[in-house]
């Protein structure tokens, strides 16, 4: 039998993938949090470095784990990995790109206690910029939503949520508020519900696995939270900018997927055939320009990997 979870830990999982530097400065802002946590780091065959240089910064904590995958198994089935070891009675997953602040998850445990209903909670993503990621407030990518979003983008609104569109319009909130779906670079979950859900959605690979999370966690009759009032920073993952070919390619199956299961829409055929080609269209348009900027980035040399990136 499984022991009963740990009340008052949170389990962190990390997953790093060719991560760099990033993910050593995660662990240790990380571990400075004034909760007691635990840390797993699951390692999807990374040749960077990176899981020996945090095996040897980390030699000596027990509060430290890292599991290494042989083969990249995907963002969703790597933290299944590493929550189905978590002994805290809560889950934070934790992209390697994010800092958290000393103070950052005892907050986020506050929003999910004052919330009998919370199933999972989110922060406020920033870039090193300040600015917010319109990501941290979004809403089910319906198809309608998607064209809507799509059309503002072409206007030069990148940047901008249309009403109407995925991304919630008008300024963050400054209280914490029930919404549709959160970033998937933070999330915190009571581990009952996480493991009532069955996590994450290992159909996905990288990308749309988190709005697939959020969706199952509010059919399951919980609320999803965004802590409008807790900023996190968010740098951008130097995996994906090195690779932003392989991300974009997986980005477009999971938004076909997250569309196939949850739209309404796609209960109809010939709109169905419009969307998939639709979506292909758009990766085979914008393949070489995504190739160029992959091979220009992998091209700069990697930062010195230090605790203290």
């Amino acid at each position: 039998m499984p022991s009963a979870p740990a009340a008052g830990l949170t389990s962190i999982v990390v997953v790093v993938a060719d991560s760099g530097g990033d993910a050593l400065t995660c662990v240790e802002a990380a571990l400075a949090s004034t909760v007691a946590v635990e840390l797993i780091v699951v390692d999807n065959a990374s040749r960077d470095g990176v899981p020996e240089a945090l095996a040897c910064a980390c030699a000596g904590d027990a509060r430290v784990r890292l599991l290494r995958n042989g083969a990249n198994l995907g963002f969703g089935a790597a933290v299944n990995r590493g929550a189905a070891l978590a002994q805290g009675d809560a889950l934070l997953v934790l992209n390697p790109d994010c800092r958290l602040a000393p103070d950052t998850l005892a907050r986020l445990r506050a929003e999910l206690a004052a919330q009998p209903r919370a199933g999972l909670v989110g922060a406020v993503v920033c870039g090193v910029d300040g600015r917010p990621d319109r990501n941290a407030l979004r809403r089910d990518p319906l198809l309608a939503r998607a064209l809507t979003t799509l059309r503002a983008r072409a206007l030069g609104r990148a940047d901008a949520a249309a009403p109407g569109g995925v991304h919630v319009e008008g300024p963050m909130p400054a209280t914490s508020v029930a919404v549709e779906a959160v970033s998937g670079a933070l999330m915190l979950l009571p581990k009952a519900v996480f493991e009532t859900v069955g996590g994450f959605d290992e159909g996905y690979f990288l990308h749309c696995e988190d709005l697939d999370l959020c969706r199952r966690v509010r059919d399951a009759g919980h609320v999803v939270l965004l802590a409008g009032d807790v900023r996190v920073l968010h740098a951008g993952g130097g995996s994906s900018r090195r690779r932003p070919l392989f991300v974009s390619w997986h980005k477009h199956r999971g938004m076909w997927r997250w569309f196939r299961r949850f739209d309404p829409a796609a209960r109809r055929p010939l709109l169905a055939a419009a969307v998939w080609l639709g979506l292909w269209a758009h990766f085979a348009l914008t393949a070489p320009r995504r190739a160029w900027s992959g091979w220009r980035a992998r091209r700069m040399p990697r930062p010195a990997l230090s605790g203290n990136d």
